[in-house]
């Protein structure tokens, strides 16, 4: 019955059959080529009804495109927030992945939480990139400060490199002597941009 969040894939497949998507895994909604916004309410309340992190992996991974933006975007803080992943490296990483994808600045405050909480050490990195999706002034700021963060200063010189902001200047010609050869790239790359 719609409106009662189910937690398994077999359940959520027949959910998802009920909303017009008749596939035979969370997988093969995500590379059907179709876009599901129908889907998307079913994915959401699936989100908080399982905690089986394979169905979640798919789960996230299925929301992981624009038309699950805005409604997608505070339950996966949620979830980034209260997942059980030691390493961070995995599913929260894919949940941060996702954020990038339906970055919403109605959300800017959390979401910039997220990045400058170094409890969740590189699981931020891709957070820290959808800064570069927002249209806030302060995005860029934020990104600034985060080049102090070796988590998560390449993934800021990345985005950095899109906002094309003179005032980095400065942090990006320090990035140019990290010890890792593609954070030196991704700052010569936009150091050249804002010349």
């Amino acid at each position: 019955m719609i409106g009662e969040p189910v937690a398994d894939e077999e359940a959520i497949l027949a959910r998802l059959r009920e909303v017009g998507h008749d596939v035979a895994s969370l997988a093969d909604l995500r590379g059907s080529g179709v876009e599901y916004p129908k889907a998307v309410p079913v994915l959401v309340d699936a989100l908080s009804a399982t905690s089986e992190k394979k169905t979640l992996m798919e789960i996230v991974r299925a929301l992981s495109v624009p038309w699950a933006k805005p409604a997608a975007t505070g339950p996966l803080i949620d979830l980034f927030r209260r997942v059980d992943d030691p390493t961070g490296l995995s599913l929260r990483w894919a949940i941060g992945n996702a954020l990038d994808v339906v970055w919403d600045d109605s959300l800017f405050d959390e979401l910039v939480g997220l990045a400058r909480d170094r409890s969740y050490a590189r699981a931020r990195e891709m957070v820290v990139l959808g800064l570069a999706r927002s249209k806030r002034p302060e995005a860029g700021d934020v990104l600034i400060e985060l080049l102090d963060d070796p988590e998560v200063n390449g993934h800021a010189v990345k985005a950095l490199a899109k906002l094309k902001l003179p005032r980095s200047k400065p942090g990006l010609q320090r990035m140019t002597t990290d010890s890792r050869a593609w954070v030196r790239k991704a700052a010569e790359g936009a150091l050249k941009k804002l010349a």
